[in-house]
């Protein structure tokens, strides 16, 4: 089976009390993420500052060597205590992050009113390490009809 990437910090930030007052004080929190095939998704939330605003996720396999920048999209409908708007992104990692040593790092950006904001997990960036997944144990084949309560012959 391939990697898995296994946060290296509590994946749903967005589920802890006082989130929306964070978000408030520091302008852009990520709200979750989960990794998939596809590479990593998650959303974002920031305060809703301005109609026009550009969300993105700065992110890179290698130790800032180099990166890449994803786009995230405004995912309506708004959340509902009207302050602040969700941004969704997908980061598509590919074969780069197939190795199990691989550690993700990444960092979001919000431009609005000709500010720019940054959620950087507080100066340590929020980083995914890459775990080797273990196949299922394989026991000796089951009759598919065992958990059968009748068995009709």
């Amino acid at each position: 089976p391939p990697p898995l990437l296994e946060p290296l910090f509590p994946p749903q930030p967005g589920a802890s009390p006082g989130f929306t007052e964070r978000v408030r004080q520091h302008k852009v929190r990520l709200e979750w993420v989960r990794a998939e095939p596809a590479g990593l998704r998650g959303a974002v939330r920031v305060l809703n500052l301005a109609y026009e605003k550009v969300v993105s996720v700065r992110y890179t396999l290698n130790g800032w060597a180099s990166c890449a920048e994803a786009a995230a999209t405004y995912q309506p409908p708004g959340p509902a205590d009207g302050i602040t708007d969700r941004f969704a992104f997908l980061l598509p990692l590919g074969a780069a992050a197939a190795a199990a040593e691989t550690t993700l790092e990444f960092a979001v950006r919000y431009r609005v009113a000709g500010s720019e904001y940054w959620d950087n997990n507080e100066g340590k960036n929020y980083r995914l390490r890459g775990r080797q997944r273990f196949p299922a144990a394989s026991g000796p084949p089951q009759d598919p009809d065992s958990s059968a309560w009748i068995h009709f012959i």
